[in-house]
């Protein structure tokens, strides 16, 4: 099979027939099997219905319903799952994605040999103000700390390798940073194709403002995992010490200042009376428990099952 198309949706029972329509028209006139997969999360209005309905016209077409709403990540995680097709894709169903972009993602993916292609919505029709300009705030941060240089990491449009979207594990609202992810599991053959941006044709979006907050708490979150997940000792170790170090020199030079003063003779304040007795305390006792957390995390790190597992790309 040529191509999957992982399609996660909520309360979109408007927009379903015209996007089977669409990804089935521009498809078949380039002669690429394909599967789409419409993982309904957990919707309150028609759309299984509607799903239910299209099946029958469009075979190609697997349903997947969950009992309550998940998140977007749970739906990609459970589609990813179920998806055969040598190139997955991801989109979002409310027709700001464009299918036409498809046939040029898959040959980037197969004739570049790239592991991922990513979508950049370079002509946005979103609000400025609400939509706009946090965007590009988000993307910059996400560029920095990921240190994967892409314009557009909330771009629902994305191309990957079925090995790519087999190893990774989609959960909580990672589904912005599966090329982050991607690229720790060593696919780092990473690239980006400016794609349509359409305007919303039916409904609401299902995202407010929160989202660059948890986005932003997220990006944190998976660049500790890829970098320390496997290793925590190496960073709470490291602050543990350093902070233990500079409550221990605060210590050592009030120490050393009081016995000095009382060979001497000099009158001088008791060391509890100064401020910076109790910040070289204060830095001792985080540090401590700092340097245990990454201890801890190393026992738990070491009794996890998948400490030992290791992505081989070939053998002979």
């Amino acid at each position: 099979m040529d191509v999957t198309i992982v399609v996660p949706l909520f309360n979109e029972e408007e927009s379903l027939p015209e996007l089977c329509d669409w990804i089935n028209r521009v498809l078949s006139s380039h002669k690429l099997s394909y599967e789409l997969i419409l993982v309904d999360d957990g919707s309150n209005d028609k759309s299984w219905e509607q799903i239910e309905i299209l099946k029958g016209s469009f075979p190609q077409i697997v349903g997947v319903k969950f009992r309550r709403n998940y998140g977007k990540s749970a739906a990609l995680h459970t589609g990813f799952g179920v998806a055969q097709g040598e190139v997955v894709f991801t989109m979002d169903a409310d027709l700001q994605d464009s299918p036409e972009e498809i046939p040029e993602m898959r040959r980037m993916i197969v004739e570049e040999e790239l592991d991922v292609v990513s979508g950049w919505k370079k002509k946005r029709y979103d609000p400025f103000f609400s939509k706009r300009v946090p965007t590009k705030l988000f993307n910059w941060a996400a560029r920095k700390v990921s240190g994967i240089r892409l314009h557009d990491f909330n771009c629902g449009l994305k191309a990957y390798r079925l090995n790519v979207v087999k190893s990774v594990e989609v959960y909580g609202d990672m589904h912005r940073y599966i090329p982050v992810l991607a690229c720790s599991n060593g696919f780092t053959r990473i690239g980006e194709k400016v794609v349509q941006h359409q305007e919303r044709k039916y409904g609401v979006t299902k995202f407010g403002m929160d989202r660059f907050m948890k986005g932003f708490l997220d990006l944190l979150t998976v660049s500790f995992l890829t970098r320390f997940g496997k290793k925590p000792m190496h960073l709470f170790g490291f602050l543990g010490s350093f902070m233990f170090l500079v409550g221990l020199g605060i210590a050592l030079y009030m120490g050393l200042d009081k016995l000095i003063a009382l060979i001497k003779h000099v009158p001088q304040r008791l060391i509890a009376d100064s401020a910076f007795f109790y910040i070289g305390l204060t830095s001792m006792i985080m540090g401590t428990l700092l340097f245990i957390g990454g201890f801890l995390g190393e026992l738990i790190s070491r009794s996890a099952m998948e400490r030992n597992s290791y992505e081989i790309e070939k053998r002979i």
